[in-house]
């Protein structure tokens, strides 16, 4: 049996709609999120064996709410879900709360830069990150499937390791809700889940 990981990235937030940085802080879905973490669910549930099934989530609210309803969807008790401190997101220190219009018209030299998130004061470091998220890899399970509900910022960058990219790559990538990947021996393919979201 191989190892499969899956990641997704948290639905939609009142915080996103209203542009607020979150981090530490938390807020609950939308609606939309929650619309987004069934269709996540719905499609997972075609794809993951839930025999051998290890579920993950950053104990954030926001990562938490999704993992449950993706539980809903695939008819497993929300007790399955392990919290991980070190699947959530970015500290984002004094900007956290700040709205991203604001935090861009007062640093405009931050406009052109895909990793401007990582410039707050007192915030956490991709290095600090990226050691607590090689911790968790290095304690998973050598087979079955890993399913792991964490955040935007922090996703890309487990994703990026799961692909052996460097920094700027790791910045390129695109930042999901209504998508999630999954890894298999080397290979990463995309599943979008907008179709679904839209047809209900």
């Amino acid at each position: 049996m191989n190892r499969r990981i899956f990641v997704l990235r948290h639905g939609e937030t009142y915080f996103n709609v209203e542009q607020k940085l979150q981090g530490h802080c938390n807020s609950p879905l939308t609606p939309r999120g929650r619309a987004q973490a069934e269709a996540m669910g719905k499609a997972l549930a075609g794809l993951i064996d839930l025999k051998h099934l290890v579920l993950f989530a950053s104990p954030l609210g926001r990562a938490l709410q999704t993992a449950e309803i993706v539980c809903a969807e695939l008819g497993i008790v929300a007790s399955r879900i392990i919290r991980d401190e070190r699947l959530m997101e970015f500290n984002l220190g004094l900007w956290e709360q700040r709205t991203v219009p604001a935090l861009k018209s007062q640093h405009p030299e931050l406009l052109d830069a895909r990793d401007w998130y990582l410039h707050a004061p007192e915030g956490e470091s991709f290095g600090e990150v990226r050691s607590r998220l090689e911790s968790w890899l290095n304690e998973l399970p050598p087979e079955g499937d890993i399913l792991v509900v964490s955040h935007a910022l922090t996703g890309a960058v487990l994703r990026g390791m799961l692909q052996q990219f460097n920094y700027d790559d790791t910045w390129q990538q695109d930042l999901p809700q209504d998508a999630f990947y999954w890894f298999e021996e080397g290979a990463v393919h995309r599943v979008d889940c907008s179709g679904a979201l839209a047809a209900s």
